[in-house]
């Protein structure tokens, strides 16, 4: 769907200016310390970033939401749109499904679809955080008072059978993985005792656990708050580990970048889900109060840099083999322009981690030397690695100016001709 001839034509107008930002760049890393541009474009060439598909329609508030038209309205336009994604940033390989939202009748000819556009499974994520007639036997139970941690034995049964049936179902479409997100918790204080909807919880969890095939992982991800604003029962990542221990051994935590409390040290609790082996993925996105799912990068981008150098301390150079993926609702801008900014920025912090002097800064770390080691880290993230990025990009069959081609070819117009312009992504 996107024109690989007219992308061909709008990179050969680039292709002079990054040629010589290439020259420049690979003189600066030309020195002690430092891989070479080669070593981290080949990395970069092996790193994907999953796109979940309810971030290509727009996202809403509490008081509203203003669709841009175009907007997917089937599970196979939302593939459409990450294909098209993924032939301008060469880096979106994969989608990440949401059931309900995402139920296809036929997942053979749902997964062919896919297949056919270079697009794979990602993990998939069920939802016991809305009533649905297909999980809540027909309006007989509700999830308004929890899911696995209800007090009704019927409603957490049926959050149980959902879970697995959202397995079942990522069997056949080629996904290893599922995502789950709780809403469970209190409001008020004495609504339900803490431990009891813990252990509640913990059961549930290694009930899906055990429906795990042997090569699937399920991920547990915590949120501070909202909906349950008074208590929530995975708050953090100490309640994350606990239950992926309690749950089973292909049960690890998942880290959203804004599931955290204001200044949470994101990258320490990174090291820390290392340390014991149960880090198993993240979402990216950012933040300036809470969980805000702003482009990644947007607000936070030494954050974002200090994750990476942690990622790569775990992978031993290169990222660890974990579930990455974008999670953000865009409110304002096109949600295919705010992804093409995201997957940039997160694979620009890949790229300045990779050109950080490992050995000077541990020795800076062994002689206690705080200022050198913050001086080695600036260095590396104040290095303009974009010309890396772009020719990685390029080099991959992807835009080098991803932002502006996709402008250049219209695909919005094009989508807004094809789907309507009152068209509203479906599942949100």
């Amino acid at each position: 769907m996107i024109d690989q001839e007219r992308l061909a034509d709008l990179n050969e107008g680039e292709t002079t200016s990054l040629q010589r930002d290439m020259e420049h760049l690979a003189g600066q890393l030309d020195r002690p310390g430092r891989i070479s541009a080669a070593e981290v474009i080949d990395a970069l060439s092996e790193f994907s970033v999953a796109a979940p598909s309810w971030a290509v329609g727009t996202g809403g508030t509490r008081f509203g939401r203003f669709p841009i038209g175009g907007e997917p309205r089937t599970t196979e336009e939302k593939i459409d749109d990450v294909a098209a994604l993924n032939a301008l940033t060469a880096s979106n390989r994969s989608i990440s499904l949401h059931v309900p939202w995402d139920d296809p009748v036929d997942p053979d000819g749902l997964r062919g679809y896919a297949a056919d556009r270079s697009i794979g499974f990602d993990a998939m994520n069920s939802n016991t955080f809305q009533d649905n007639p297909s999980t809540t036997a027909d309006g007989k139970v509700s999830y308004k008072f929890g899911s696995l941690a209800n007090s009704d034995p019927a409603v957490r049964e049926i959050a149980i059978e959902h879970n697995q049936y959202v397995i079942d179902l990522g069997v056949r479409l080629g996904s290893r993985a599922l995502t789950v997100w709780l809403a469970d918790g209190m409001n008020h204080p004495g609504q339900a005792d803490h431990r009891t909807q813990f252990e509640r919880v913990a059961d549930g969890l290694r009930t899906i656990h055990d429906h795990l095939p042997d090569d699937w992982q399920m991920y547990t991800e915590h949120k501070p708050y909202e909906p349950a604003f008074y208590a929530t029962v995975n708050f953090d990542w100490g309640s994350s580990l606990l239950l992926a221990q309690a749950a089973g051994p292909k049960t690890s935590c998942l880290v959203d970048l804004g599931h955290h409390l204001p200044n949470a040290n994101i990258e320490q609790i990174v090291s820390r889900l290392a340390m014991v082996g149960r880090l198993g993925g993240f979402h990216f996105n950012d933040s300036k109060y809470g969980d805000d799912d702003l482009t990644t990068g947007s607000i936070q981008p030494f954050q974002l840099f200090l994750i990476f150098c942690e990622l790569i301390r775990v992978g031993d150079g290169r990222l660890p083999p974990l579930a990455y993926m974008i999670d953000q609702s865009h409110n304002i801008k096109d949600p295919l322009e705010d992804l093409i900014q995201s997957t940039e920025a997160v694979s620009i912090a890949y790229a300045q981690a990779l050109i950080a002097d490992r050995a000077a800064l541990h020795q800076a770390q062994d002689d206690n030397d705080a200022a050198l080691a913050q001086e080695t880290l600036q260095v590396a993230f104040r290095t303009d690695v974009r010309p890396l990025v772009a020719e990685a990009r390029r080099l991959a069959g992807g835009a080098i100016a991803p932002l502006e081609a996709y402008r250049a070819v219209g695909y919005r117009a094009a989508m807004i001709e094809r789907r309507g312009l009152a068209s509203v992504a479906t599942g949100l």
